[in-house]
């Protein structure tokens, strides 16, 4: 029997999961679920594209680059298959 480890400062936070999805679904995906936690006043949030081949993630990155409502965004720590998301609120 396995523990899952969850890192108790991301747990609760609004999270969209990519998996499987192309690269302009994901973008068209992420646009909304920004703009309905800038609405919501979420000041942070989870992007999980994976680790695959990295396709998902570098999308996910050079869309969030060009975006005024993201303050930030790295890599979280203790899953480099997610991205956190510092929103602009």
């Amino acid at each position: 029997m396995s523990r899952i480890i969850r890192d108790p400062f991301t747990y609760y936070l609004p999270k969209l999961d990519i998996h499987g999805e192309t690269s302009d679904t994901c973008i068209a995906l992420i646009k909304s679920f920004i703009k309905d936690n800038i609405k919501l006043k979420n000041p942070k949030i989870i992007i999980i594209h994976g680790k695959g081949t990295g396709t998902l993630k570098k999308a996910t990155h050079n869309y969030l680059k060009t975006q005024k409502e993201v303050k930030k965004y790295y890599i979280d720590g203790m899953n480099d298959g997610e991205t956190i998301i510092e929103l602009d609120i």
